[in-house]
């Protein structure tokens, strides 16, 4: 699950980790009004969507009056904002950040994921901050610090003031730098974050108060397991269904794993590695899937016909590929939920159903005493029959 920009603000700072005064809004005249509030004579103007680059889309702006804040705020959200994250059709923007400007004299990043490999979380750290952590792996690895952590007990001090020599910080940057890991690391590890970066992480100018500088968040991003979630209440009331796609919203309330991908073949199949198979054999034989949707081993049929109904919602499926290893998911189920689904929606693109397992004949003999009102419908010998049939059907 993600959460907006302001949210994974919010959680930072919960956990102790300074960050600048900033507020939220929805239209041009609060966008003014926050501006006033702040009290700083340069703030930045952020739209708030489930994407990165929005720097480059022209999301992000910093403004030096309540006059240009309102300007800014009504250009970013009369438009949906195009990113390189958001393809050529852009994303909504809904909400705004106002942050209050800070001056900056270096930059940093700093983040937190899962190191699969070692089976452990990992600190990852650059002196290059303020752009794709990505690129910078790819321009200059060498500029990557990481540092693998014991989910039991956290990162220890000497970890982070490790990190924080590495990175260049000085006098009392270290300390600082240090405190923010270590919170990084905690907020990680108990909201059961799948990711979590503050880029950039910044070092102030020296100033009277502070002759090192101070070290404060200035964006963030946060992640969240979704198989977690159900522990934490408060991480889920965090959710924007505006930035959601409708299917995929219909399809948890259903219990059914669906992603909406830019394809042609809509796939419907058991299991995830299953479901993924599925797919590559649709693009070996040199078609797109629309979608990755596995309806699980306990599904109703009423579920069953919910996916097929989500399927054939989207404009875009040009025909449908079902493959089915039937074991806690008896083949028979699906044979109805497709006959069902015939019924009360209608299949008017290509259809292909490869069925294996458990009840695989009752399934077979469904399906056959339905063929004359599933015109469109093959039956698959294997998989690679059924990959074969429907991009064949869908090509002609």
């Amino acid at each position: 699950m993600k959460i907006h920009e302001y949210q994974a603000r919010d959680l930072l700072a919960q956990f102790g980790v300074p960050v600048p005064a900033g507020t939220v809004v929805d239209t041009p005249e609060k966008a003014a009004v926050a501006f006033v509030e702040l009290g700083a004579p340069v703030a930045v103007v952020k739209a708030q969507v489930h994407a990165g680059g929005r720097g480059k889309g022209g999301g992000v702006k910093l403004v030096r009056s309540a006059e240009e804040a309102g300007e800014v705020a009504k250009t970013i959200l009369s438009k949906p904002l195009v990113t390189p994250q958001t393809g050529p059709e852009g994303v909504p923007v809904h909400k705004l950040l106002v942050a209050a400007g800070v001056d900056i004299a270096k930059e940093y990043y700093l983040g937190m994921a899962v190191d699969r490999a070692n089976n452990c979380p990992v600190l990852i750290a650059s002196s290059e901050g303020g752009v794709e952590i990505e690129q910078v792996a790819k321009d200059n690895p060498d500029a990557i610090v990481r540092e693998p952590i014991s989910p039991t007990v956290g990162l220890q001090g000497y970890q982070a003031r490790k990190v924080a020599f590495r990175l260049g910080f000085k006098g009392k940057q270290i300390s600082q730098a240090a405190k923010i890991m270590t919170q990084l690391c905690k907020l990680f590890i108990d909201t059961d974050a799948s990711l979590a970066e503050i880029n950039p992480l910044v070092v102030t100018p020296p100033d009277a108060e502070n002759p090192d500088g101070r070290v404060l968040a200035i964006d963030a991003k946060i992640n969240f397991d979704d198989n977690a979630l159900y522990r934490h209440a408060d991480i889920q009331a965090l959710a924007d269904p505006a930035e959601e796609d409708a299917s995929e919203i219909k399809a948890r309330e259903h219990g059914l794993s669906y992603i909406k991908l830019d394809g042609s073949i809509g796939c419907l199949v058991n299991g995830a590695g299953l479901a993924m198979a599925t797919m590559d054999l649709v693009k070996l034989h040199g078609a797109e899937p629309a979608n990755f949707l596995d309806v699980g081993g306990s599904a109703t049929e009423e579920a069953v016909t919910e996916a097929f109904r989500i399927i054939l919602g989207d404009a875009k499926v040009k025909g449908v590929l079902v493959n089915i290893f039937g074991g806690i998911m008896k083949c028979d189920i699906i044979a109805r939920a497709i006959v069902n689904a015939a019924k009360q929606i209608g299949f008017k693109v290509p259809l292909v159903v490869r069925l294996e397992g458990t009840n695989v004949e009752a399934a077979r003999e469904i399906l056959k005493e339905a063929q004359g009102g599933l015109t469109t419908m093959q039956v698959g010998t294997d998989l690679t029959d059924a990959a074969k049939k429907i991009t064949a059907a869908v090509a002609a």
